[in-house]
Formats: structure tokens, C-alpha cells, sequence
């Protein structure tokens, strides 16, 4: 839930991405997921260390199915320090994921990936805060780029649809029609 609350954006895989190539290893059988996971978090260390002021984190590959879709998680994230009540009422010191306030996360639509390779939906990754993009590390490790802007596409295509009404001398009624139909036909094109 936390994921998908936030604002993410679409990436692909390069060619040459190692995390790419092993992952497709892994789901073919050929390594285990926590070899794959121990290997890829050590290049993910290697990639950290290339950048002195990245934040490190505890790495977590959560590999799951939701609504017969697989889909592989991959987060860094921080340890917080907070105070706890036990049962007898005493106040001890915990430590816990901060996962609310995790920024450096992506998920692999595995079935996507593996059912459709012409695909450019099939990794999304956090943008991260405002004017923030997702530490380049992040993406390096992921041997990823960004793909798809889902934003400014649709801010592309709202434009389009208002330079057309406008064009048209549409009334206001009739212009929103239009967006009516061209939501319309975008729902049906997602079915």
C-alpha cells in the first residue's frame, strides 16, 4: 500500500543490466532467490560505494503474487530508533524499517517482464521527493533507465485534446464531451 501510494515512474531495463540478467537466471531455476538476493545485494554494496554521499539502508527483495501477477520488490531502507511500552509498562528502546518513508524502491512486474518484452511498463521505481529523483546508484545497480513519464504523457495529451477543442471553437458542454470520449476510449484501451 505504501508503494503504490506514491509517485512513481516507469523504467527498462538495459541490455547490458546485470540484476536484468540474473533475475532471468533466477526464474529460470538456474540459482535460488537467496543467492540471487545475496548476490545482487552485494553489487548493490559495490554500486554504493561508487557514491560517497548515498545513504545505505537495509536491502529487502520481496518476491510476491498479487492477483496472479508475480512482482519482485527491491527497497533500501532506513533503521529508526523509537521507544516502546511493554506489557509491564516499562519504556525500552526498538528499532524498526522505517518503510513509510522509503524513497529508494522499485518493483519488477515479473509477468510482464517475462510475457511481454516489448514492454515499457514492466519496472516502476519512486521519483522520490519533489525535484528528486531516485539516487542515481539506485538505478545504476538496476541497470535501468527511465522509460515512460505517465505525468507528462498525460499532461501531453490533456494539451492536445484542449489545442483541439479550442481549434474547434467547441462550446463548453461539447468540450467536455470530448475529454468524456477520449477518457473513455483510453479506459478501453487499458482493458
Amino acid at each position: 500500500r505504501v508503494y503504490s501510494a506514491k509517485n512513481k515512474a516507469y523504467g527498462l531495463f538495459s541490455e547490458e543490466s546485470e540484476l536484468a540478467q540474473t533475475l532471468r537466471l533466477q526464474r529460470q531455476g538456474e540459482e535460488d532467490f537467496l543467492a540471487f538476493s545475496r548476490a545482487a545485494t552485494g553489487r548493490l554494496r559495490d554500486e554504493l560505494a561508487k557514491y560517497p554521499f548515498a545513504d545505505g539502508g537495509f536491502v529487502l527483495f520481496c518476491h510476491y503474487r498479487y492477483l496472479a501477477v508475480e512482482y519482485l520488490l527491491v527497497a533500501v531502507l532506513s533503521n529508526l530508533s523509537s521507544m516502546r511500552v511493554n506489557e509491564n509498562l516499562d519504556i525500552n528502546p526498538t528499532h524498526y524499517l522505517d518503510i513509510n518513508h522509503a524513497d529508494i524502491v522499485a518493483r519488477i512486474d515479473l509477468t510482464e517482464w517475462e510475457t511481454n518484452p516489448e514492454s515499457t511498463r514492466y519496472l516502476t521505481f519512486l521519483k522520490g521527493r519533489v525535484g528528486r529523483k531516485v539516487a542515481d546508484f539506485f538505478m545504476d545497480f538496476l541497470g535501468a533507465s527511465e522509460g515512460l513519464n505517465a505525468k507528462a504523457q498525460n499532461r501531453g495529451l490533456l494539451q492536445a485534446v484542449d489545442d483541439f477543442t479550442a481549434e474547434a471553437q467547441l462550446d463548453k458542454a461539447e468540450r467536455q464531451n470530448v475529454r468524456q470520449q477520449v477518457y473513455s476510449y483510453c479506459n478501453e484501451q487499458l482493458q
